[in-house]
């Protein structure tokens, strides 16, 4: 194993803020991981996308599911990551998930582009949409609410 790939691997974690790194060549498998904890706070494995080319790519962990203001039905589901936000695969694509659809953890509920790698992240719970909280095409920040889940 060359430890400039591991160098190199590292320093795009530290670049994307990513929290879990998987490279497979050939018959050589890396997986970097670094676990943050959250006081209060859980924290949920995202899925692990692939890119176009078909290998694995860098999967952050999902943000904390938290309660929603008192006035408010449901759970905020929170963006993992600093990015794009898609709500379809493509263009010519139905949207992932309405308001009104069941899901599981996991359902896909958005694509959220970041440093050009397109992460599906998973819903993470079982429950019904209540509401979309940003638009497809949008710029979102890590932690910010992107879904209001009724848990089931």
């Amino acid at each position: 194993m060359d430890i400039d790939i591991i160098q190199r691997l590292l320093t795009l974690m530290d670049q994307g803020g990513l929290t879990e790194l998987v490279y497979e060549k050939d018959d050589v498998k890396v997986k970097l991981s670094r676990r943050q904890e959250y006081s209060g706070t859980m924290m949920m494995p995202a899925s692990a996308p692939m890119a176009a080319h078909g290998a694995p790519v860098a999967s952050p962990a999902a943000a904390p599911i938290a309660k929603a203001a008192p006035e408010e039905e449901g759970v905020l589901f929170r963006s993992p990551m600093v990015g794009t936000f898609y709500s379809r695969p493509n263009p010519e694509s139905d949207i992932f998930v309405s308001k009104g659809d069941s899901v599981s953890p996991e359902t896909v509920l958005c694509i959220i582009e970041a440093m050009k790698v397109f992460n599906d992240i998973q819903a993470e719970i079982s429950g019904q949409i209540l509401e979309a909280l940003v638009k497809d095409g949008d710029t979102v920040q890590y932690d910010q609410p992107l879904f209001r889940i009724q848990p089931s």
